[in-house]
């Protein structure tokens, strides 16, 4: 088996231990412009039963890239490290490539927000990000939120973003259905005119 990473890093990032040492994360070594490709995730895809019996570590470190189906790094390499943020400066463009977001100083950790991505409960966990947009709490309904969903406009995986759209479709039926049966019983309380 190959030792080359199945993921791309960016020559102008670099993977390295987080100061505070929680673990590794992807550093700017350039500035790096908005709508930049920064990495591209790769791997061997598993469907959801066989993913949740992968060790808790090939969990952390994948990507959900369709419903029930997971893309988990085969070999792990530095760009498989990007982590969530609940104020990222990445977002997804398609299944697997990450895009900046807005511009990125150098120094400044890469990060994006697993709402992007997840759909699913396997990997919840207490968020530290320390954004002041900090959700407390990381899980897979969170592309739910229509904060996120406004803000990452765009930058939601394929599977997701097809999620929100029959979100909508769904809410723009019930709503027009109200106002059909209002328009209804409305009509139902007018008198009935009478002709001569």
């Amino acid at each position: 088996m190959s030792k080359q990473p199945s993921s791309y890093l960016s020559s102008k990032l670099e993977g390295r231990p987080k100061a505070h040492g929680s673990g590794n994360g992807i550093y700017a070594l350039q500035p790096i412009q908005k709508g930049e490709l920064v990495a591209v995730f790769g791997g061997v895809v598993y469907e959801w039963d066989a993913f949740i019996h992968l060790p808790e570590r090939d969990r952390s470190l994948c990507i959900q890239v369709e419903d029930r189906l997971f893309l988990v790094p085969r070999p792990i390499g530095e760009g498989d490290y990007v982590n969530h943020s609940c104020n990222p400066n990445a977002g997804l463009s398609g299944q697997i490539g990450l895009v900046a977001m807005r511009d990125i100083k150098i120094g400044e950790e890469v990060c994006f927000d697993y709402a992007m991505s997840d759909t699913m409960p396997y990997d919840e966990f207490d968020c530290g990000c320390g954004q002041t947009t900090c959700r407390g709490t990381v899980g897979g309904n969170d592309w739910q939120r229509p904060e996120l969903q406004k803000r990452y406009a765009g930058f939601f995986s394929p599977h997701v973003q097809r999620r929100i759209d029959a979100q909508k479709a769904e809410k723009r039926a019930f709503e027009r259905a109200m106002r059909s049966t209002k328009a209804q019983k409305f009509a139902s309380t007018l008198p009935t005119p009478v002709y001569e």
